[in-house]
């Protein structure tokens, strides 16, 4: 029988946002990424649209070694595994299907950030911190309910899902140790 799974990927970069909230949050990870592979080649999450202007955000895929993330020379942060049904994996692909297709219609949540920070609920239908979509797209799929303001669930609030850390260190050896691993078994079915 195939398992499902969802891979949570939380990170704190070296941006000046990221050093901002790990200072004023004293939160371990400062972003928040869902990826439907274990390889880490479909994460996704909302950031910066350019790499150089954090003031815009939006809807986007991530790759760890492009984007904010190429300029880490290391990249802390931890990958949980959740498992889950076929119907909650395809619920969860859908979903993050429709933000794709209508990425022009989501928007960073700048003013959900600063009420976080300051613990006060806001809510928008197009408009996502990081940690917001993937809660999102967690409860929405029935996996989780934390019962509080999507904004307010921050990085280091989906650290306490119930799932399994499978890595915690550097994302980038992470990525590295996953691509040789696929790599072999591609290499090992020919």
């Amino acid at each position: 029988m195939k398992r499902y799974y969802l891979y949570i990927v939380l990170t704190r970069t070296n941006t000046a946002i990221s050093k901002i909230i790990h200072f004023i949050k004293k939160d371990q990870y400062t972003h928040a990424s869902i990826s439907l592979d274990i390889e880490l080649n479909q994460m996704f999450s909302f950031g910066r649209r350019w790499t150089y202007n954090p003031f815009i955000g939006r809807f986007r895929k991530e790759n760890i070694n492009e984007g904010v993330f190429k300029f880490c020379n290391t990249l802390p942060g931890a990958v949980i595994e959740i498992a889950v049904s076929k119907q909650q994996y395809e619920k969860a692909q859908e979903l993050i299907e429709h933000f794709n297709g209508n990425r022009h219609r989501y928007k960073y949540n700048y003013r959900g950030l600063i009420d976080c920070i300051m613990n006060r609920a806001y809510y928008s239908n197009d408009r996502f911190l990081c940690s917001e979509f993937v809660y999102y797209i967690l409860k929405e799929c029935g996996i989780t309910d934390f019962n509080i303001a999507r904004n307010l669930v921050r990085p280091q609030s989906l650290y306490s899902i119930d799932g399994k850390i499978i890595y915690e260190g550097d994302l980038k050896i992470f990525k590295q140790q996953q691509d040789l691993k696929f790599a072999k078994f591609n290499l090992s079915s020919i």
